[in-house]
């Protein structure tokens, strides 16, 4: 039986992330922390816990093994720093830093503490999403040539972040805005499928203005150390999202089209492209129940790494500078 906390209460996934605690019947959630204590309040009593005064209450407590930290980004950095200070397990919401500065401090700090870390990048989980990594690593696509990630939905228009998540329509206080929210997930994926990208550009807009001047929509341009090129479309202003993912070599192709994968390789027999492919392996769990099932003695090896986090935050932070600078730019990637 393990002992967590929550450590912030802020971010949109917060409601989900709690009904997932209160599923699991192998650990208990002693302590929840917010600046807000109304909303600290709120989310104690949804998992029969406690309210923690402070942070440090949480910090200083030798029961807790580990905590899920839903802060404002902006807060991200301390309390990583304080997590790794007293040796506890840590799950960060994503994305991890406000840059690459923020980011590969606290993945320096996390690696040094040795402790178990995960941050929310779930869709890596996805079924389709396995088995194209596991194509990706035999070969089926040949030399990849290019690749298309794309994640939107209609926040912005539906004025999901109007009242209780305005902060994360906040750059200052979110790192970014709809393109960095959203498309870091595709980011995550392009980049666990292609590796670090040499070199990005990329432009971002203001649509309805509901947020000020708050980026609401964008499109990348990357290119990779093997020639490859991929774009990424992320934003809170569109209907539906109906191609997710697109990825093209000399000897195979794949797209994710409303959720089913269509795949072709000269490498996979009956691999035509013509139907949808169903032969996959299965999903694995939500990235906080592989948290979860790590700091109770389960495999790491599905985890995100704490580089793997802040190559992410650097990447995303190079391509809101190159749109800014109107130019290619090269992330601040870890020597090696």
């Amino acid at each position: 039986m393990q002992t967590v906390a929550l450590v912030g209460c802020a971010h949109i996934h917060t409601p989900g992330f709690v009904n997932r605690l209160k599923a699991r019947q192998d650990l208990r959630v002693k302590l929840a922390w917010d600046p807000d204590p109304a909303r600290a309040q709120r989310h104690a009593e949804a998992l029969g816990a406690s309210v923690a005064q402070t942070a440090r209450t949480i910090w200083k407590d030798p029961e807790i093994s580990a905590v899920i930290i839903l802060s404002e980004t902006n807060r991200h950095r301390e309390h990583v720093r304080a997590a790794c200070a007293h040796g506890k397990h840590l799950f960060v919401e994503k994305p991890l830093g406000l840059g690459a500065v923020d980011a590969y401090a606290m993945a320096h700090a996390i690696e040094a503490a040795g402790v178990i870390f995960q941050t929310g990048y779930f869709m890596r989980g996805l079924p389709a999403h396995q088995f194209l990594h596991q194509q990706v690593q035999a070969g089926a696509f040949g030399t990849i040539t290019r690749a298309r990630g794309s994640n939107c939905h209609h926040g912005s228009l539906a004025g999901w972040f109007d009242q209780e998540w305005r902060w994360m329509a906040d750059p200052r206080i979110a790192g970014c805005g709809a393109f960095g929210d959203l498309g870091t997930h595709a980011l995550d994926i392009l980049l666990w499928l292609l590796g670090d990208p040499k070199i990005v550009t990329g432009q971002t807009a203001v649509v309805t203005g509901r947020y000020g001047d708050c980026d609401e929509c964008g499109e990348a341009l990357m290119r990779f150390p093997g020639g490859a090129m991929a774009t990424l479309a992320a934003g809170w202003v569109d209907l539906a999202n109906p191609v997710s993912l697109q990825l093209s070599g000399t000897e195979g192709q794949a797209a994710i089209i409303d959720g089913q994968l269509f795949f072709q390789s000269t490498r996979v027999a009956g691999a035509d492209g013509k139907k949808p492919w169903a032969d996959l392996p299965p999903g694995l769990p939500h990235a906080l129940d592989l948290f979860l099932n790590a700091i109770g003695g389960g495999s790491t090896a599905c985890l995100v790494t704490p580089r793997e986090a802040a190559v992410r935050s650097a990447v995303m932070e190079a391509i809101y500078r190159a749109g800014t600078l109107n130019r290619w730019v090269k992330p601040r990637l870890p020597k090696g």
